[in-house]
């Protein structure tokens, strides 16, 4: 009897430290099983491919993004050579239409023949390399005199009015306000204009009067206005 009394005992008490050791494990049970999910979710955010949304290009709105004062703006051609020069008192950029709106401007324009066109204004608004020019107040376009290859001799232009529209490059002015067009000694004026120098011709319409002086005689003569 007192050796199955023994066994009885050793086995309630081996019983009794596992129902301990059980109390202390399920005590840590939900840290651990917190600690596996938290590793779990690390991982699979790391392992996740990222499928991002393409950006949307921000629309430009008409709001200056920069100005100058006093400044002066320099093109050059592919080659080097002076292309366009622009100045002023104060420019300011608009980045949705790529513009330049210019005070007090001064804008030198050479080709790629070397012939310079100057044109000034009270404003201006320019394109970013100055080949299209809008000129409001006071505004003149002169075209220095120059000789072609076979040395024939292209006298002065001048136009002067409120708005002239300058296309520098293709070398052509319009206006459909009133103008003043002086080339060599001779003057034109008509309610609006278009001038294209590559074809040589001036297109004046509305009240187009002229005042012409003879080559040879160099005695001033005024004729009717023309129709």
């Amino acid at each position: 009897m007192t050796g199955a009394a023994s066994a009885g005992a050793v086995l309630q008490d081996a019983w009794a430290r596992a129902l301990r050791l059980w109390d202390r494990l399920a005590m840590y049970l939900p840290l651990v099983l917190m600690g596996a999910l938290a590793l779990g979710t690390y991982w699979l955010v790391r392992n996740t491919p990222i499928f991002s949304t393409p950006e949307v290009a921000a629309e430009a709105t008409h709001e200056l993004d920069y100005f100058m004062r006093r400044f002066t703006v320099k093109n050059f051609d592919d080659a080097g050579r002076l292309k366009s020069e622009i100045a002023g008192t104060e420019a300011r950029h608009y980045p949705d239409t790529d513009t330049l709106e210019i005070d007090q401007a001064r804008i030198r324009s050479i080709s790629a023949q070397g012939k310079l066109t100057t044109s000034t204004a009270n404003r201006a608004l320019s394109n970013a390399d100055g080949s299209e020019v809008q000129l409001m107040g006071n505004a003149v376009v002169v075209r220095e005199a120059s000789r072609d290859a076979s040395g024939k001799e292209t006298p002065r232009l001048e136009f002067r009015g409120e708005f002239l529209h300058a296309f520098l490059d293709e070398e052509r002015v319009q206006s459909h306000k009133p103008v003043l067009l002086i080339r060599g000694s001779d003057q034109f004026t008509g309610d609006n204009f278009a001038y294209d120098n590559l074809e040589r011709v001036a297109d004046l319409k509305g009240r187009v009067k002229g005042y012409l002086v003879p080559r040879a005689a160099g005695k001033a003569t005024a004729p009717p206005p023309a129709r």
